[in-house]
This record gives C-alpha cells, structure tokens and sequence, in this order.
C-alpha cells in the first residue's frame, strides 16, 4: 500500500512539472505581391482613334487637355509569394504583354497573356495575375474598346464611344450635351442619367436607346453579364458676379 501512495505521489508531480500546453502558432504568412508597372507618352493623332484589343482586368480611358496619349499598365499577382513561386510569378507576369501600335490616325493597344480554358476553371477565373490600365488621351478622341473581362470606365470624352465587355462593368461619365446612346445587357442592367427609351424582357436583356440630333455623340455599349452605367457629369456652376463697391 505505501509503495503504491508514493508511485501516485510521483505521478502527481510529474504531472504538475509538465510544461503548459502552447497555444496554436499561426501559419507562416507569404510575402508580398509581385507588381509591375510601367508608364509609356507617345504622340497621337489630332482627331484620331484609340482601339483596346483584349484588354482585361480594370480599364480606365481619361479625357485629358494634353495632345499625347499617356498609358500606364500595372500587373500584380493575385496573392503574395515567396521563394519559388515568387520566381514563377516573376514569369508569368513577363508572359503578359501589351504593346502599342499606330496605324494611319488610329493608335491600337493590344494584350496577350496565357489563360485558361473555362471549362477546366469554370470558377477560378481565366488568368493566374491582375492587371490594370490607366490610360489618359485627348477628349476629341474616339474610342473602341474590346474588353475580355472585369472593368471598363470612360470619363469625360467627346469623341464616339464604341465599347464591349463579356463579363464586369461598363461605366461612361460625360458632361451635359446630346448623346445617341446603344446600350444593351444581356444578363445585368443599364441604368442611365440621360433620357431614353429603356426594355428590359426576360431572357432578351435590358436595352437603353436615346436618339438625339443626328450630330450627336454616339455610344455603343454591350455587355454580356454586368452591368452598364452612364452617368452625366456636373460641371461646376459660373462663379457669381461681384457687385461693384458704393462710395
């Protein structure tokens, strides 16, 4: 009996010397997003034309008072990575390239970057890296813009206005005037500030027309999921009068 007292008696202790149990560590965090980002002026033609090709992620076209064409890509990862997936992001982001191209009085930007076919990735999305534009031209310019997918915004242009987009959003801000606007949304809707002639019908879409002067400024905006919003800019009221001081 006394031999079994002391053994629980050391039992005990041994116990009571154990360390405390530690708390969950938190898993190692990644590095940092690998960026690129590059900005580019050239000349562009008086009156002319600037085509997007394959444009994709967040895209946006700004008027400017300035007679070149600034553009400003940035591709970034879609996570931060470290090692050696940092090397492959490093690679895949070499592997995305946009390059310029002027023909005549049309300046054309062109993306191509390796995807991913839908139907292995149906919800992952159709490319491993996030890419934005930022892109200033002169207002009186017309613009076309062929996007592949995310977010396409035009702000305070003159010119004629040609975009589509399969998947993401399309916004248009322009200051007061008379605009001739096409706009349709196969699955999403258009919402817009002007006046217009709007139908929405199941399975046909939602379609917005607004016919003006013939010489107004014209818009074609498609979208095959998303939505379209055209919104008429606020221009700044005059300053008032100062009235003369009396003596």
């Amino acid at each position: 009996m006394i031999r079994t007292l002391i053994g629980l008696g050391l039992c005990c202790l041994l116990r009571a010397s154990d360390p405390a149990p530690q708390a969950p560590q938190r898993p190692p965090q990644l590095g940092e997003k690998v960026q690129v980002s590059k900005t580019e002026r050239s000349d562009f033609p008086s009156g002319g034309a600037l085509h997007l090709r394959h444009s994709i992620g967040e895209l946006t076209i700004e008027g400017w008072d300035e007679a070149g064409l600034e553009i400003t890509t940035i591709k970034s990862s879609k996570v931060g990575v470290e090692g050696h997936e940092r090397d492959k992001a490093v690679k895949l982001l070499d592997s995305v390239k946009i390059s310029t191209e002027r023909k005549g009085d049309e300046v054309t930007v062109s993306t191509s970057f390796p995807e991913h076919r839908r139907i292995l990735r149906p919800f992952e999305g159709r490319t491993d890296f996030d890419l934005e534009y930022r892109i200033k031209v002169p207002r009186n310019a017309k613009v076309t813009v062929e996007h592949t997918m995310g977010e396409v915004h035009i702000d305070d242009m003159r010119g004629e206005i040609h975009a589509t987009d399969e998947m993401g959003l399309i916004t248009v801000r322009v200051p007061d005037g008379q605009y001739a606007i096409d706009a349709k949304s196969k699955l999403g809707a258009v919402n817009s500030d002007f006046l217009g002639d709007e139908k929405s019908r199941k399975w046909l879409g939602h379609t917005f027309l607004a016919n003006p002067p013939a010489n107004a400024q014209k818009m074609f905006l498609r979208i095959e999921r998303g939505d379209i919003i055209v919104i008429q800019m606020h221009q700044p009221a005059p300053p008032a009068p100062v009235a003369p001081s009396g003596k």
